[in-house]
């Protein structure tokens, strides 16, 4: 591997998977081949064992983000986030097009996936890229809750009668901490910035079969002891809309995302943070620019990679643009 280069912001091949409630849409963005059968998600960003990204731009295509991890450490993740988590990248980042409803789950919090799983847990948010007129998200439940009463929710079929429903539109904010009970429904495509873990808890699946008629497996003994019963007063993230700006979403130990929206160049100036950048484009498109006339472009569906040392930057829109910004700090 070749380290005199300056390192750069990083492109990745997407990692397509097929699901049985996924759509077409996926395919239809900027870098992605259309895929047979129902796309249901696209790992931009991975560090998943089995699933890590391998890089798609510059002279370091071809190499994968662990590869790297191990030769550029700090200068790459941030020295505080290398310390933390090592060569094991800790953000997971998702398109995910949900043409029908995904099941009813619960994620495990790191306590628990670590006894169980030897993993992390898996905190998430959503940022909604596109929705239709009476599209709908599960988040939590909808009146107070505990474990017996989920029980007999369950066993009695009528589970779906004590979750919270969200009417949701483009733009709408979703944090989900781990033991928070969700799904996403149908006519749903979203943006998911996760904790690197791919652990799912299935609580309900509808009532569907595959091809062969065989229903998928669920996990309702294990999901009981994850569940956080506690149900809250809004399950929503208010934030201020504004055209011009960074404004923060989310903040947690997991991760910070904030939304950047560009109608006009903004410069980044990431001194104080000592962590990588991810940009995903939600919607528009930009250019990241970076050293004496260098850049990187991204559209709507794509993500990049901004390491540690590149420190200030900026961010020119070729049309409207909106950007996750997402990065660790210590809380």
């Amino acid at each position: 591997m070749d380290t005199e280069h300056g390192l750069y912001p990083l492109k990745f091949a997407p990692i397509l998977k097929e699901r049985i409630w996924g759509g077409s849409r996926l395919g239809t963005f900027p870098g992605k081949t259309p895929g047979a059968g129902h796309i249901g998600e696209s790992w931009e960003l991975s560090g998943v064992q089995g699933d890590i990204s391998v890089v798609k731009n510059g002279f370091l295509k071809g190499n994968h983000l662990q590869e790297l991890i191990e030769v550029y450490m700090g200068d790459l993740v941030g020295e505080k986030v290398y310390e933390r988590f090592g060569v094991e990248f800790p953000v997971l980042v998702k398109l995910i097009d949900a043409q029908d409803d995904l099941s009813i789950q619960v994620h495990p919090n790191d306590t628990l996936a670590a006894e169980r799983h030897h993993s992390y847990g898996k905190t998430e948010m959503w940022y909604v890229m596109e929705a239709g007129t009476d599209s709908r998200l599960i988040v939590g439940f909808n009146r107070p809750m505990d474990r017996e009463t989920y029980l007999q929710a369950v066993n009695g079929k009528t589970l779906t009668d004590v979750l919270n429903v969200e009417k949701v539109r483009e733009g709408d904010v979703f944090f989900i901490p781990a033991g928070r009970i969700h799904a996403i429904c149908k006519n749903i495509l979203i943006a998911e910035i996760q904790q690197t873990s791919d652990i799912t808890y299935r609580i309900y699946d509808w009532d569907r079969t595959d091809a062969n008629g065989k229903s998928r497996e669920l996990h309702t003994e294990l999901a009981t002891d994850a569940i956080d019963y506690t149900p809250q007063s809004e399950y929503g993230t208010k934030y201020d809309r504004k055209t011009d700006g960074t404004v923060n979403l989310v903040q947690c130990p997991c991760f910070t995302v904030n939304m950047v929206r560009l109608n006009r160049p903004e410069e980044k100036d990431y001194r104080n943070i000592d962590s990588f950048v991810i940009y995903t484009c939600v919607s528009g498109a930009c250019r990241i620019e970076y050293g004496a006339q260098e850049y990187v472009e991204i559209g709507k569906g794509e993500t990049a990679l901004l390491p540690a040392t590149l420190d200030h930057i900026r961010l020119v829109p070729s049309e409207p643009a909106g950007l996750l910004e997402t990065y660790i700090i210590e809380n």
